[in-house]
């Protein structure tokens, strides 16, 4: 059984054991009640200390993948968990919107997925600062939140934001149960039914089912390489008067390509002359290698509203996110909040300003986008070598936006299929339900043998040329 660890990786070592043993279980299809190799027999074949792999096994028993007996070590567990045997399951973000429903594992690799696989997550940091809040704030175990949010919370993103140059009070930032709560709040306290905003496409499906949900009227603007299509936009602005415009600034979600300092500007000019207001959502801020430009940064006149999130990279099921805007704006959407929710959850951002204050997400966030840069290259590298047409050749974030030189879309699902790998629904990431030839890549998965054989599959099948 060989692991390939890189002792070189940011990724501890223990982890490292934990997602070799799975991928190991799960890729050769280890029958449940297989006895593993001893501990010491592990350690020794892959230059390893014990108590490492003692450790890892154990996590695994706490994830129910291996099961232990005194005496007998480790075993496959009888019944593994969905995502290590298959599923009909759905899951949350992207994929409860007409994507991908099946496990990332037998059930077949999610390479559209938007979110980061289970066995990134690193479960230490955050239990011990669930431990923490459980014995020492018992006032965040009971009481209502702040109907600003966590005050603690709130210094911290604000300081995360002066990191961004973005300048933010503390009463300027609200926050939310992640992205998709914050743009829900934005749209009950500025907009009504019938009203007209912008949104990029392709772009992201569930911000436009929560448009269709309040009644809002969505027009299409194309998504560039370096942003949207200002002509256009502008065209847009002058025929129909929109009151806003959604945008990703950073690794826009699908195509992954970040908004050029040049498009920005020109996007914040527009916004003044035709009196419109700018949504911006950076969920995946903490995922960018460098600073880059944010429209927040550059505003002066309060038309931008900042959309942040924790739940891309620490967990999807912790779900805070949060939004910076003027103070009457906060406070109108502070309203809005308590009425329809009572509050977010003050637990779980007790939970967070706890890891935000000691270095410990900051230290998450860093392994990640080290292990994403890895995979990244090596996932161009195989679009490359296969003859996939790149959108943008993105350089941070979680996505490529990418088109296969199998230009039939059933011949191309028959190989995805037959490699183990599931697609996106051509028709998800466009406001009107076109359907697209390109293909949401979630770099993540991009290197996994399915994907990999996948790739190599459909350069195998393009038209020979004489």
């Amino acid at each position: 059984m060989e692991l390939r660890i890189d002792r070189q990786a940011m990724v501890p070592v223990v982890q490292q054991i934990v997602d070799g043993l799975t991928e190991w279980i799960v890729q050769e299809q280890v029958p449940p009640t297989t006895r593993l190799p001893s501990v010491r027999q592990i350690a020794r074949r892959n230059l390893l200390s014990q108590s490492c792999v003692m450790e890892a096994c154990e996590r695994l028993v706490a994830q129910g993948i291996l099961a232990s007996r005194q005496g007998s070590g480790f075993m496959v567990a009888a019944l593994l968990p969905d995502y290590c045997r298959g599923s009909n399951g759905s899951e949350a973000g992207d994929e409860q919107h007409g994507r991908v429903t099946q496990s990332p594992w037998r059930g077949g690799l999610k390479l559209g997925a938007g979110v980061l696989p289970e066995s990134w997550r690193e479960p230490d940091d955050l239990s011990y600062a669930i431990r923490q809040v459980a014995r020492a704030d018992m006032a965040s175990l009971f009481n209502y939140n702040d109907p600003l949010g966590l005050p603690a919370l709130r210094e911290q993103i604000a300081k995360r934001l002066g990191l961004l140059d973005i300048k933010a009070l503390d009463e300027q930032v609200l926050t939310t149960a992640g992205a998709s709560h914050a743009l829900d709040l934005i749209m009950r306290t500025l907009f009504k039914a019938g009203d007209c905003v912008v949104v990029e496409t392709p772009g992201h499906a569930p911000l436009f089912e929560l448009l269709r949900l309040h009644g809002i009227r969505m027009l299409e603007v194309r998504r560039t390489p370096s942003g949207p299509d200002i002509e256009a936009l502008e065209a847009l602005l002058q025929q129909f008067r929109p009151t806003a415009l959604f945008i990703n600034s950073h690794h826009h979600n699908p195509t992954g390509s970040c908004l050029a300092p040049a498009v920005a500007r020109q996007v914040l000019q527009l916004s003044r002359t035709y009196d419109l207001r700018v949504i911006e959502d950076d969920v995946y801020a903490d995922l960018h290698n460098g600073s880059g430009t944010r429209l927040a940064a550059l505003d002066d006149g309060e038309r931008v509203i900042y959309v942040g999130s924790f739940s891309k990279t620490l967990s999807s099921s912790l779900r805070v996110g949060f939004v910076l805007a003027s103070d009457k704006l906060i406070e109108r959407m502070a309203r809005v909040k308590m009425i329809s929710c009572m509050g977010t959850s003050r637990f779980c951002e007790a939970v967070l300003a706890g890891l935000l204050a000691s270095g410990a997400y900051r230290k998450l966030v860093q392994r990640q986008r080290q292990r994403l840069s890895t995979d990244r290259v090596a996932a161009l590298q195989a679009l490359e070598d296969a003859d996939w047409e790149v959108f943008g050749k993105p350089t941070g974030g979680l996505f490529i936006w990418a088109r296969s030189p199998v230009a039939d879309e059933t011949r191309l699902r028959g190989h995805a299929l037959r490699c183990g790998v599931q697609l996106s629904c051509a028709t998800s990431f466009s406001p009107s339900g076109e359907a697209c030839d390109w293909q949401r890549i979630n770099v993540a998965y991009a290197c996994d043998p399915r994907a990999r054989q996948f790739f190599r599959d459909t350069a195998m099948d393009r038209p020979r040329t004489f």
